[in-house]
């Protein structure tokens, strides 16, 4: 990128990223690293790893910032940087839950019976 596009992003608490393609291409590698760390034939993991990948080419493939805005569709490019901060925290997440593990102990009876 050239220089820094806009002198804001207009939204409170998000100031304007002077390399958002390079900050998005961390993030979403980042993402896929952390990512390996779940077994394969979890559905957030595979979910995960399309989107990403998907993202990551567009971020590779338009070096200009308002085309990757429009492609990504994820409002200004601020946003999307939140957005994959927010799925690096998840996923690091849930390496911590994992969720995919068996249940310490036995559900309560009717739990998922709806409605009660």
């Amino acid at each position: 990128m050239a220089g820094v596009l806009k002198k804001t992003t207009d939204l409170l608490g998000l100031g304007v990223c002077e390399s958002p393609q390079e900050r998005l291409r961390i993030l979403y590698t980042t993402i896929l690293g952390v990512r390996e760390q779940i077994p394969q034939n979890i559905a957030y993991r595979k979910s995960t790893e399309l989107i990403i990948n998907e993202k990551l080419g567009m971020v590779k493939a338009e070096p200009d910032v308002k085309n990757l805005e429009d492609r990504l569709q994820g409002g200004q490019i601020e946003e999307v940087i939140l957005q994959a901060e927010n799925e690096l925290s998840l996923a690091r997440k849930m390496i911590q839950w994992k969720p995919w593990e068996p249940l310490v102990g036995e559900s309560p009876a009717n739990q998922w019976k709806w409605p009660i």
